[in-house]
């Protein structure tokens, strides 16, 4: 518990910083004290992440599902618009300080030059003057109804120019402009840095509305008999129906699927964040999947966090076999696992290789579901073949897949561990952001080829 609450602590401290940080360099920099488009700034910057916030907590909450869509679409859709905001107003702190000399650098070209300064005659002191001579006549007071003393000439007497002043003192040109130029390389590399991280997650989400494409991978395994060369299972993990990926993206994965006219479908985990309750219903395109040798399914992390025993119940009735800790032998000559996620270790399920693979053939190839690939050295020892997995999405947003390679031996992709291969598929759908960056979403047809082909 006290790891939690520091974890916890570090994160919304990190959040608040990088909070404070684009608000600073879009909101503070970009305009004036006091102004409408600060205040509605502002409000943006502190109303957003409560989103975020109601977002990701809603679901666990039992808020009612209307209230989980409403909050979804732009709590989750800022997460991913803070993480590219971000990157992209760093990479602008290197351009920042290039621009500000560039511009200073013409402002002092084009500067007009300055006028040779033109000689100023200095008035005399009085005492210096000559005095006019007085005639003997002449009266001793004022010498007329001027009321100017005697001896006085009537010239005006010269004045220092006055420095123009501003409210506040001096006005200074050269300060003013700096001020100028610093608040248009701002809104500069601020808009170019929004327009960016705008542009980024749009393209990202309509990959991920649009829906995932076809990947084929062909896979050796030298136990498959010659009647299983070409065989092909379809692989799909990560559908993640939600409140922003709903019925209709269900219908476009088993569209694609059934194109592809495959021989098998493995449903390898993650199929849903929420209850059968708010989301039955969008899973129920999933009864028309068609394989020669039908469809299956494996748990996943997320159906832990929205009831498992519910879900499986439920894709059972769909028309998908749960392998729980189970094995079916294939009529095209191999052995097809699955085994529970380990999430579901907290409910005392979880993974039992030896209930799946121990009492097996081991004569025959084995083809394992399991949704993470961190079981891959449980596969080894039991003698699987090919392990077919998901759950890392790719990393889903780069840079992500940098954190993902921390967690998982394999991202994405096919490798070999001993005598095991790993495939991992990023997965059809998104959790969270309904975006990808750098991870495209895909459905995999592993095609098994047989070395006595």
């Amino acid at each position: 518990m006290v790891v939690f609450l520091l974890v916890l602590i570090v994160v919304l401290a990190l959040l608040g910083a990088v909070h404070w940080y684009v608000w600073r360099r879009l909101v503070r920099d970009v305009t004036t004290r006091g102004s409408l488009p600060r205040r509605l700034g502002t409000a943006a910057v502190v109303a957003l992440p409560l989103l975020s916030f109601a977002a990701l907590g809603s679901s666990r909450a039992g808020a009612p599902f209307l209230l989980q869509q409403v909050v979804a679409w732009p709590g989750f859709l800022w997460l991913a618009v803070l993480l590219y905001l971000t990157l992209a107003l760093v990479v602008g702190e290197a351009v920042r300080p290039l621009l500000l000399r560039r511009l200073a650098r013409r402002a002092g070209a084009a500067a007009p030059t300055a006028p040779l300064p033109v000689p100023v005659r200095e008035p005399v002191p009085a005492a210096e003057q000559p005095v006019p001579p007085v005639a003997p006549d002449a009266p001793a007071g004022p010498a007329s109804g001027t009321g100017e003393p005697a001896g006085s000439t009537g010239a005006p007497e010269p004045t220092e120019p006055k420095e123009p002043r501003g409210a506040a003192g001096p006005v200074a040109p050269g300060a003013a402009a700096e001020v100028s130029r610093r608040l248009f390389v701002s809104r500069v590399v601020g808009g170019t840095a929004a327009a960016v991280a705008v542009g980024t997650v749009g393209h990202g989400m309509y990959g991920v509305l649009r829906g995932p494409r076809v990947k084929r991978v062909t896979v050796p395994l030298a136990k498959v008999p010659r009647a299983a060369h070409g065989y092909r299972i379809a692989v799909v993990s990560d559908i993640h129906i939600g409140p922003i990926l709903g019925r209709a993206h269900t219908q476009r994965i088993v569209d694609t699927i059934n194109a592809a006219q495959p021989d098998l479908v493995a449903v390898v985990g993650d199929l849903v964040d929420g209850t059968v309750e708010n989301l039955g219903s969008a899973a129920e395109p999933l009864a028309r999947l068609r394989a020669r040798h039908g469809s299956f399914f494996v748990t996943g992390n997320h159906e832990y966090f929205s009831g498992a025993d519910a879900w499986v119940d439920h894709v059972r009735e769909l028309g998908l076999r749960p392998l729980r800790n189970d094995r079916v032998e294939i009529a095209a000559g191999f052995d097809l696992a699955g085994v529970d996620d380990v999430a579901g270790e907290s409910e005392g399920q979880g993974p039992d290789f030896a209930r799946a693979l121990g009492d097996r053939d081991r004569a025959r190839a084995a083809v394992l579901l399991a949704h993470q690939p961190i079981v891959i050295h449980d596969a080894v020892r039991h003698g699987v073949d090919l392990q077919l997995s998901g759950h890392t999405h790719g990393g889903q947003l780069w840079p992500g897949n940098l954190l993902a390679e921390l967690a998982n031996p394999t991202v994405a992709g096919l490798e070999r561990y001993g005598d095991t291969q790993l495939y991992v598929s990023r997965g059809a759908g998104a959790w969270g952001p309904p975006v990808r960056v750098g991870a495209p979403s895909d459905i995999t047809i592993v095609e098994l080829a047989s070395k006595q082909a």
